[in-house]
């Protein structure tokens, strides 16, 4: 069993709105959050999704909710993050499943002690509680493992939240706050006047609106394309499973070269096999090569590329539509791509060696998700300059679950001209030099 559904949040009572103030196109964790924020400051807000909130990669992920290891570009947003995690429940009454049990990487030589030492510097600089640990100190902080581990990072502020969880209960509040929540509603394009947006097309009927946000996730992409923007992001296959009840040795997540897991609400453990991606071979890939490729050759060893049918599928994919007609989106409501078995039981058996309390665990549920990735592995949020209007929320690259609180209430802030919580600069759609929107197409 793969299938993954939330909880089938929606307005279905009620009407779509005809105008708004601004429009999001996607219901991940990103969109919702973005919209949980907006609402608070009475702003009229609509979420449009054409699948079910958070039922793509907002609840496929590992449930991690960590400052610990991130990109230095994403650091200080990681920080207000976490910190609004926290506050989801106590403000907002979203129960995401959030618990605060650290977060461990076990290092395996002494090169792998050497690169976290690194990115602690990193973290000194913003006060973050990371400390390193070596191996006469790994009992201490994750009992129950092998002393095959030169020792570890470990972050006590960290924790762990519920993929399924999340998502739709941040929904509820932005809902409660009086934000629109449309489910199975495809936006199928945007509509301009006097070089700005002006509103969005559904397949339910127009809305007009004066800002649009895309947090589309691995569809994007071919969104932003259907008008002449060029994104450059790609899509990999994160695979991960729900094993049987165990004795687990730490209700922390922990992670490894080779295998990683985290203790469920459900008491229950989510394991995956880490640094092992797969990259499907797709027409993208092609038209994207010269951003992608230095990166490839940096990470190789983690990456599997594959050829499957992926490629034809997406070759047949319309690129472009009239937005009176039937789009991709609502062809293909979920995106519920097949896990890799060999990649989950490759990983099970190496947490098995690392872990003995694992050694008869079995396979209950194995899933997978496709992760949007930038070139930089850092993602895209703010406003695309030549499209007043216009702002994107997308390229999380993995880490959007626990960058989502924060991610959505730095977009919430740009769209309103507040004062950003963080610098935004990072992320600009233009530091892609190649990637100018001077493709767009005439409204």
């Amino acid at each position: 069993m793969s299938r993954i559904i939330p909880d089938p949040i929606a307005n279905s009572a009620t009407p779509l709105p005809t105008e708004a103030e601004v429009v999001i196109i996607g219901g991940g964790i990103i969109g919702v959050c973005t919209a949980l924020y907006l609402a608070q400051q009475n702003v009229r807000v609509v979420v449009c999704e054409k699948g079910l909130i958070g039922a793509e990669q907002s609840a496929r992920n590992w449930g991690w909710v960590r400052q610990m290891g991130r990109d230095p570009a994403e650091i200080p947003l990681s920080i207000e993050s976490l910190r609004l995690w926290h506050e989801l429940k106590p403000k907002y009454g979203a129960e995401t499943g959030l618990r605060q049990t650290g977060i461990t990487y076990l290092c395996r030589n002494e090169a792998q002690m050497a690169e976290y030492r690194e990115w602690i510097g990193h973290a000194r600089e913003y006060g973050i509680d990371t400390v390193l640990f070596g191996k006469n100190d790994l009992a201490q902080y994750v009992p129950g493992c092998s002393t095959t581990f030169a020792g570890g990072m470990h972050t006590a502020t960290d924790g762990r939240a519920e993929p399924l969880m999340a998502a739709p209960a941040i929904a509820h509040a932005a809902q409660r706050a009086g934000a629109h929540i449309a489910t199975r509603c495809a936006v199928r394009g945007i509509q301009r006047e006097a070089g700005r947006v002006s509103g969005v097309v559904t397949e339910h009927g127009e809305i007009r609106c004066s800002s649009v946000v895309l947090a589309g996730g691995a569809w994007s992409r071919l969104f932003a394309g259907s008008f002449g923007l060029e994104l450059p992001q790609l899509k990999v296959l994160g695979s991960a499973a729900r094993i049987s009840d165990v004795n687990g040795p730490t209700a922390m997540p922990v992670g490894a070269d080779n295998f990683s897991f985290r203790q469920r609400l459900d008491g229950g453990y989510t394991i995956a096999m880490r640094n092992s991606t797969l990259v499907p071979i797709v027409p993208d890939s092609f038209r994207l090569f010269p951003e992608y490729w230095s990166r490839f050759r940096r990470n190789r060893a983690d990456l599997k590329l594959r050829l499957d049918r992926q490629f034809i599928d997406e070759w047949r994919t319309p690129r472009q539509w009239a937005l009176d007609a039937i789009t991709p989106f609502e062809k293909h409501r979920i995106l519920d791509p097949k896990p890799s078995e060999a990649v989950i039981r490759n990983g099970l058996a190496n947490l098995a060696k690392a872990f003995p309390a694992f050694a008869n665990a079995r396979i209950l549920q194995m899933w997978g998700g496709m992760i949007d990735v930038t070139p930089d592995a850092v993602p895209i949020i703010g406003p695309l300059a030549a499209l007043p209007g216009f702002f994107i929320a997308t390229g999380f690259s993995g880490h959007g679950f626990g960058l989502g609180p924060g991610a959505g209430k730095l977009m919430a802030q740009l769209v309103t001209n507040e004062t950003p919580l963080v610098d935004p600069a990072p992320f600009r759609f233009e530091r892609f030099a190649r990637f100018s929107a001077a493709g767009l197409m005439a409204a």
